[in-house]
């Protein structure tokens, strides 16, 4: 994979930046159509999404450190040091919720709502991002020896010249069917919160899994988890909860 995309002077393209970029569009151009259908503000959109993603990188990177804390100890200039490289999803989904209800707070609108319009764009998002993490050789998988693998020759990240769980392809390919099933579920939803709730539990379900194949272990680990493992049982009792909670709720105006 080649993560250095192409460079024009003095600046380079990189295919881990650029997907980002191009999820985050996506994200944008999808939740603005959605929320015309919907009869939703288009300004609350824009600045939600500059509040969610701010938010998420914020905390997708305060994760990341707490992750790294014992690097942190020996070294306390490796925070100045990853300021632009490593960040943790589940900080970033995090963030970028409690972002969104805070946003939501102050203008006064219903969070439900854009919490159910923005979460299908977010599963879309991570698909392009998988696929940049691909292209930098991160989030990797375990060494195999099967024929669907993956094998890097110059990556920063990943173990060159070995045979790897393409893990990165696999989660972008769930996230893709993820965006997929919350559209349909938005379609056919009769409480607001639901399109949300089901986000976190099918994320939570597939990441869980998922772990068992990735191979960058440095993440950290409690127990015999690893940190996003344990991460996702809260995201998934979250979900569930959350579930119930907004069924019983008034039925919500249909899409």
């Amino acid at each position: 994979m080649r993560n250095e995309l192409f460079t024009i002077g003095p600046l380079t393209v990189y295919g881990y930046g650029f997907m980002i970029a191009v999820g985050v569009i996506a994200a944008w151009i999808i939740t603005n159509r959605r929320a015309e259908k919907q009869k939703l503000d288009h300004e609350h959109v824009f600045s939600l999404v500059i509040w969610c993603l701010l938010g998420g990188m914020f905390c997708a990177k305060i994760l990341f450190w707490i992750t790294e804390w014992k690097s942190i100890v020996q070294d306390p200039h490796y925070i100045l040091d990853t300021i632009s490289d490593g960040f943790v999803v589940y900080g970033g989904i995090i963030g970028g919720i409690l972002a969104g209800c805070l946003y939501c707070y102050i203008k006064k609108t219903d969070f439900w709502k854009y919490f159910d319009l923005v979460m299908p764009s977010v599963a879309l998002a991570q698909g392009f991002g998988r696929i940049g993490c691909l292209l930098a050789g991160c989030c990797y998988g375990r060494e195999t020896n099967s024929i669907f693998s993956i094998t890097f020759q110059n990556s920063d990240f990943a173990p060159n010249h070995v045979a790897l769980i393409p893990t990165q392809i696999y989660s972008s390919v769930l996230d893709f069917l993820h965006f997929g099933i919350l559209l349909y579920i938005a379609r056919h939803k009769k409480k607001d919160g639901q399109v949300a709730a089901c986000y976190l539990i099918f994320y939570s379900i597939g990441r869980f899994v998922l772990e068992f194949f990735r191979g960058d272990l440095i993440r950290g680990s409690v127990g015999m988890l690893s940190t996003s493992q344990f991460i996702s049982l809260f995201i998934l009792v979250a979900g569930i909860l959350i579930l119930v909670i907004r069924s019983k709720k008034k039925i919500a105006t249909d899409l």
